[in-house]
């Protein structure tokens, strides 16, 4: 499956009684609540001395992803375009791979 494959999948699931502004407000809604579950596991594991459970995270990534593939719908981009444009800015900002330099140092 590429990954405009999944978007579209995805999108099948799409409420479709939302404005356009409501499949906005849900996207990035949605991409901070899930990514928040994520780091919940993440706490409860480091703070807690509870088991890394590594299938519950995959499990809330694939919701990360899904709100992702929202949002990208919700502003007209397919997901392999948003994808190709992070890859686009992080071979120009480490060219030849992660640098701590440039990290530190960006403009």
């Amino acid at each position: 499956m590429t990954i405009n494959e999944y978007q579209q999948l995805a999108l099948r699931t799409l409420n479709p009684q939302l404005s356009e502004k409501d499949v906005l407000i849900n996207g990035v809604m949605g991409l901070c609540g899930e990514s928040g579950e994520v780091i919940d596991i993440v706490k409860k594991h480091l703070a807690q001395g509870h088991s890394l459970d590594k299938e519950k995270i995959a499990k809330e990534l694939g919701d990360v992803a899904w709100y992702l593939a929202e949002t990208a719908y919700a502003i007209g981009y397919p997901l392999e375009e948003i994808l190709q444009m992070n890859i686009d800015k992080l071979k120009a900002r480490y060219p030849d791979g992660f640098d701590a330099e440039k990290s530190m140092n960006r403009e």
